[in-house]
């Protein structure tokens, strides 16, 4: 019976013992709030960072668009002045006109044989005879040849065509101080109406190049006659089109 007493005694109170259970219990139910303004923080840096992207291509890539449209811009003014764009020639000009221009300009030549023209395949060929501007053996260009030269340089100048220099000799050998055959012969004649062409008449020497033939279009063993020989002594300034290019070593 004491004991029982004691017990009963010593335990608090139902109604204490519903409180504490009560505030134990009690759920905070607004934590979602932290969450969820968590995942906004998040989402809204995502799209401040998505659209200073965004931002950041448009600028780019109008600053590209305008940088190539400037070097297709500068391109086709080089092509335009200078013949040349990126590193690129232009397409040689229709040839007929230009052989029409210069058979009328040198028609008293070409009567006296000084100036001899054809159109191939890989271009149009200005023969100019060894025997009216050079002396027998030299590779010094006659001064009194530079009017028709002049004629010839004026016609180049209008055109964007590169232009070869070849040299052709006869068969008969040549041994001197100077040129010990006729390929140094032939490449000499070459390089002073190169020199010629550029210094006094400013045809672009970038577009020129220069060959020594020789006498490889002539045989030593034959009957040639003096007019043969004459006919082999010349250099060829040939204009060259779009199918001479093609075989023509490109810029690198």
């Amino acid at each position: 019976m004491l004991k029982s007493r004691a017990s009963a005694a010593s335990a608090p109170p139902l109604s204490t013992t519903r409180r504490r259970k009560g505030l134990g219990s009690h759920d905070n139910h607004e934590r979602w709030l932290v969450s969820y303004a968590d995942f906004i923080t998040l989402l809204f840096a995502f799209f401040v960072v998505m659209f200073a992207s965004g931002r950041t291509d448009r600028v780019r890539a109008k600053q590209i668009s305008q940088a190539v449209q400037t070097a297709l811009g500068s391109s086709s003014q080089k092509a335009d002045m200078k013949g040349k764009a990126d590193g690129q020639t232009p397409a040689p000009l229709d040839l007929e006109s230009s052989m029409d221009i210069l058979r009328k300009e040198l028609a008293p030549e070409i009567d006296d044989g000084k100036v001899q023209l054809k159109l191939e395949a890989r271009g149009l060929i200005v023969g100019l005879s060894a025997a009216s501007f050079f002396p027998s053996g030299a590779d010094v260009i006659d001064p009194g040849s530079y009017h028709t030269i002049a004629k010839v340089a004026t016609v180049l100048n209008k055109l964007p065509n590169a232009l070869r220099l070849e040299g052709h000799t006869d068969s008969v050998p040549i041994n001197t101080p100077r040129f010990k055959s006729n390929w140094e012969l032939s490449a000499a004649r070459s390089i002073a109406m190169l020199r010629l062409l550029n210094e006094q008449y400013a045809v672009d020497r970038n577009r020129m190049a220069v060959v020594g033939y020789a006498d490889t279009e002539s045989a030593v063993d034959s009957d040639e006659t003096e007019e043969q020989h004459r006919k082999h002594r010349r250099v060829d300034i040939v204009i060259l089109s779009d199918t001479g290019m093609r075989a023509e070593p490109q810029s690198r």
